[in-house]
């Protein structure tokens, strides 16, 4: 006989299924109601509890044997661990000793290959000594040879160095003479143009006295020359022509075996005031005769200069500096 549910019924908001027997025979289905069905739910409740503890304690004893196992495993495997470890150990050992005996076998070669290496470099060595020493006897004998030799450079060279002393000795007073007789034409020269100054001075002085500006600026000029060439009788004293580049003197410096040494160009003014244009124009004036250095020597000085001054790549003196800077 079994029992299932049928005729589904609705009673306020619940749905209450009532279950059916169905008979075996005729198949007939009875509905069941709670006397009727209460001792067959009992008894399938008795059945299930109890296959249910039946199955618990099935459980438990699995659960118990499993932990058995594992324990088992774990004990084997732990035993396991240990045979491995030991044998692991013992493996060491031996390859300890092999390597060892290899290590002093191969340190026994290395031995012997260095004490034939050594007993090698022994004989180099020796070798190498014997050139050694005939090398420094050979550079012995060649230093010798070399010190002779350079002994009889010197002394030739002092032998050569003798004899050109002597041709220099004698073309030195030659050209000493030579020099000397120059410069006394050339001082006899020097006197007489400055003379010659002198006489044209004194004679720009005389017109001067009379109001001549035009002759004080050629008497200024005229001293300033003389006084260059006084103090320089070796040089060139030019004076400079009216119309020409500007500037009042070109002064040519020579050196003492008579050579060029450069020129100067020189300007004088004797005014009251000074004049910023002045700088200028001497510079242009200093291009136009290819002189090396401009100098202007005035009274009236530039502000801030009381002496003498390098401006704009002249130099500006007082006139009682002027041979002092020349």
């Amino acid at each position: 006989m079994t029992i299932q549910p049928t005729n589904t019924m609705l009673q306020g908001d619940r749905i209450l299924n009532e279950p059916t027997i169905s008979c075996p025979s005729c198949k007939t289905e009875i509905k069941l109601n709670e006397s009727l069905a209460a001792p067959l739910i009992a008894a399938t409740r008795e059945e299930y509890e109890m296959r249910l503890a039946q199955n618990k304690a099935s459980m438990a004893a699995r659960e118990e044997e499993l932990k058995r196992q594992q324990a088992e495993i774990a004990a084997a495997k732990e035993d396991i661990g240990n045979q491995v470890a030991e044998q692991i150990k013992l493996e060491r050992a031996g390859i300890a000793i092999e390597e060892a005996r290899k290590a002093k076998l191969l340190l026994s070669v290395d031995l012997e290959d260095k004490d034939k290496k050594l007993a090698e470099l022994e004989a180099t060595l020796k070798a190498r000594d014997e050139k050694l020493t005939e090398a420094q006897q050979q550079q012995a004998e060649f230093l010798k040879k070399q010190r002779a030799l350079d002994d009889e450079k010197r002394e030739m060279a002092l032998i050569i160095e003798r004899k050109i002393q002597e041709g220099l000795d004698a073309v030195r007073v030659k050209a000493r003479s030579e020099a000397e007789d120059g410069l006394k034409m050339k001082v006899a020269e020097k006197e007489e143009q400055i003379a010659g100054m002198q006489r044209q001075i004194e004679e720009l002085k005389r017109r001067a006295e009379q109001g001549s500006q035009q002759l004080q600026g050629e008497v200024l000029e005229l001293e300033l020359e003389a006084l260059i060439a006084s103090r320089f009788p070796m040089d060139i004293i030019e004076p400079v022509a009216k119309g020409e580049f500007g500037g009042d003197v070109l002064h040519r410096v020579v050196g003492p075996a008579g050579q060029p040494c450069g020129a100067i160009l020189w300007e004088s003014k004797r005014t009251k005031n000074w004049s910023q244009g002045w700088l200028g124009k001497l510079r242009a004036d200093q291009r136009a005769a290819k002189a090396d250095i401009a100098l202007m020597i005035s009274e009236a000085l530039p502000p801030g200069v009381e002496t003498f001054d390098l401006l704009d790549g002249v130099y500006v003196a007082h006139p009682k500096c002027a041979m002092p800077i020349a």
